[in-house]
């Protein structure tokens, strides 16, 4: 029997059931069923390969590094299979022979879609499908067949992966050890180091600037002012925030300031000092003019401090430079009476105290801001009369040029008050300029500092003991030698008199030295030693010039041969021109030695003037000794023998002495003489003691020398000061007993 058609035996629902396969071959029953299952097998396999992943993991960590290596590279191609198989199962081109026997659920899962279950429970085989050319199936797997298996290539070592977890403990303990090491440093900062480091902060912001006090003025007795301040600026520097190079700088500043640019440089470069501290303000200039001030403002450096200063200005410039001295940089009195009465003129500095911005070097407002105010000095007022002073310093230096004089000094000194009205010294200075000298000799006073053999000047003092102590009247006589020896030495006299009888007048007009050493074997020497001391000599006269010299006085008990004959003439003994114009004021005084004084009387921050202590008195010969001296002592001026006969004044009668003496230099006497003339006028009525003394290397007379100085003077301040000129002619001595 013939077998029918299979296309034709179809039962009535066969087309049904024809609509319910999928094109390939499945139902959409069959297909969804199957791809349940193929999702339950998938997340099985997943969870399979995870959990031999870790068991490979863990085997891999103990096993060296080949071993993981091969392990890994044979999972990558396990997984490469697995994978290849799942794509051509899922495109039907892998029978289900094909399948590995090792996947259980692979196999079933292509079964599953190889052969459908049908409705009625019965399988049969998915008829493939027809093209033109034959069956896509059997192509397909005729293919999968010569072709055999795909390659697997190896995928590239992936890295070790890390653990999350011990990375994030591991970072969490990082951030907990900053945590704490910044709040330790915190709390150091807030609460420990807080203060030190404030404090750092302020001194780094802080600057401190002085304030200086206003010096007082120097007036004559007048009034005008010999010194005085103005206002000026300083130029300091702050070498830490010094923005500018310091090598340009000093070269332009050297011309503003005056100072080369070689010193300029050190000061601000320099930093700190040698034990390490930062140096934050140092003057470069003090007393610059305003107008300089300004321009160095203009540089707009932060690091150059210009700040408010006080200039001294001497309008006199030379006028009793050696008398007024002058100050240093720092305001400080280094000679003269700006020396000896700093504290009283120099006043107390003041202090400003402000916090600095570090960019433009000014003031930070609502800062740390402190000023102590500076307290002017206090002035000073003379007995000096400037005028006065400016005719004796010209007589002076004419005669100091005519002479070839290598210094002089000149006074003059009131009687009775001891104030001293003109003190003149050459070689002088510009007060006002004090540093622009060649010599520092030029700022000697010589009237106070220099001390010489008075020679016969001090004579006085024997005249004077010697009618004190009775060894002689008035007008008495005494036979006078032309020369007398003492310990072996010759001493003459100048005069050529021969054997003679001199009357005391006589004497002192021709300056015998015979005469004199005579009167002093008289009073002895311990007696002429108290008279010595009593005059002021041996020492200072404490007039108010800095470093005043005492000279030298010789005691009894040190007396040699010669000093029998030398001290008496003037002698193995120094003292200074301003001891022996005391001196002669004591005995123009009627007998009354009073200290000389510059200083008439300081003057308060009111202007009020403040008490001073009179001058030391003390009464060294009678009245009468003195009075017969004072009439003595024109002798030497009036009559004609006299050794100052040249300084004879019209009008006016003067009393005076010369004397020659020498100058000790490195122990030995300089060549020349030191000549001198010593008096007071009018002689009948003493008002002001005159005293003029120079060194000329050459030699030379104290009257041919100084009796014209002597007499100019004389004759300017009689003037000046309005004193009548005598009604009496001068009188005439009888100088030969």
């Amino acid at each position: 029997m013939t077998e029918p058609d299979p296309r034709r035996r179809r039962d009535p629902s066969s087309i049904s059931r024809a609509r319910r396969y999928t094109p390939r071959g499945r139902t959409v029953r069959e297909a969804a069923s199957a791809s349940s299952e193929d999702n339950r097998a998938r997340e099985n396999g997943a969870r399979d390969r995870e959990a031999a992943r870790r068991e490979r993991n863990r085997a891999a960590e103990g096993a060296g590094a080949d071993e993981a290596a091969d392990l890994a590279a044979k999972r990558r191609r396990e997984a490469a299979a697995r994978s290849r198989e799942r794509r051509q199962r899922d495109t039907g081109t892998i029978p289900t022979e094909a399948r590995p026997p090792s996947r259980p659920t692979a196999t079933r899962r292509t079964a599953a879609k190889s052969e459908p279950v049908r409705r009625t429970g019965t399988v049969r085989a998915t008829p493939a499908k027809r093209t033109g050319r034959g069956t896509v199936g059997a192509q397909r797997r005729g293919a999968s067949r010569a072709a055999g298996p795909s390659p697997v290539r190896p995928q590239p070592r992936l890295p070790r992966l890390g653990s999350p977890s011990r990375r994030l403990r591991m970072a969490s303990a990082f951030v907990m050890i900053l945590l704490v090491l910044s709040g330790t440093r915190l709390v150091q900062l807030q609460v420990t180091d807080s203060a030190v480091y404030a404090a750092e902060a302020m001194n780094q912001r802080l600057t401190t600037e002085p304030l200086p006090a206003e010096r007082g003025a120097i007036l004559d007795r007048n009034g005008n002012r010999l010194a005085y301040s103005v206002e000026s600026n300083y130029i300091a520097v702050d070498p830490v925030m010094l923005k500018g190079d310091p090598a340009e700088l000093a070269g332009r500043l050297d011309r503003l300031l005056g100072r080369p640019a070689s010193e300029l440089e050190p000061i601000l470069s320099t930093q700190s000092t040698p034990q390490g501290e930062e140096i934050r303000f140092a003057y470069l200039q003090r007393g610059v003019d305003l107008a300089i001030g300004d321009e160095i403002r203009e540089m707009e450096d932060p690091g150059l401090i210009i700040g408010d200063d006080e200039r001294r200005v001497v309008p006199g410039h030379d006028l009793a430079a050696n008398v007024l001295g002058f100050t240093g940089e720092e305001g400080t009195g280094l000679a003269g009476l700006e020396a000896t009465y700093d504290s009283w003129l120099r006043g107390t500095d003041g202090e400003l105290s402000y916090e600095r911005s570090q960019l433009d070097g000014l003031p930070i407002p609502g800062a740390f801001y402190r000023e102590e105010e500076a307290v002017p000095g206090k002035d000073l007022q003379l007995t000096i009369d400037a005028d006065l002073q400016f005719q004796v310093q010209n007589i002076l230096e004419t005669t100091v040029t005519e002479h070839d004089a290598e210094f002089g000094s000149a006074l003059v000194m009131e009687v009775g008050t001891g104030d001293m009205l003109a003190m003149a010294s050459t070689p002088t200075y510009d007060a006002a300029d004090p540093f622009a000298v060649d010599d520092e000799e030029a700022y000697r006073d010589y009237a106070t500092q220099a001390t010489v053999d008075p020679g016969s000047i001090h004579k006085a003092i024997v005249f004077a003991a010697a009618l004190e102590e009775g060894c002689i009247e008035p007008d008495g006589t005494m036979p006078v030698a032309q020369t007398i020896n003492k310990g072996g030495v010759d001493y003459k006299d100048g005069y050529q008199h021969g054997d003679a009888i001199l009357s005391l007048a006589g004497i002192i007009a021709q300056s015998s030295n015979v005469g004199t050493i005579q009167l002093a074997d008289c009073i002895g020497k311990e007696k002429l030693y108290e008279y010595q001391l009593a005059f002021g000599l041996g020492a200072p006269s404490d007039v108010g010039i800095a470093g005043e010299a005492a000279g030298i006085l010789q005691p009894p008990e040190l007396w040699s041969g010669t000093s029998y004959g030398s001290v008496p003439i003037g002698h193995e003994g120094t003292a200074t021109i301003m001891q022996m114009a005391a001196m002669y004021g004591a005995i123009a005084n009627d007998g009354v030695y009073v200290q000389p004084t510059l200083v008439d009387h300081k003057i308060d921050a009111n202007g009020d003037p403040v008490e001073q202590e009179d001058p030391a008195e003390r009464r060294v010969i009678s009245t009468e000794t003195a009075k017969d001296l004072q009439y003595l002592l024109q002798a030497p001026i009036a009559d004609e023998t006299g050794t100052g006969h040249n300084a004879q004044l019209e009008h006016y009668h003067l009393a005076g002495k010369t004397g020659t003496g020498g100058l000790v230099v490195d122990g030995e006497y300089a060549p020349g003489n030191v000549t001198s003339f010593v008096g007071f006028a009018p002689a009948e009525d003493p008002q002001y003691v005159v005293a003029v003394s120079v060194y000329v290397p050459g030699g030379g007379g104290g009257g041919s020398t100084t009796g014209e100085a002597f007499k100019e003077i004389n004759e300017f301040a009689l003037g000046y000061f309005g004193v009548r000129p005598a009604t009496e002619p001068a009188p005439v001595f009888d100088v030969w007993g």
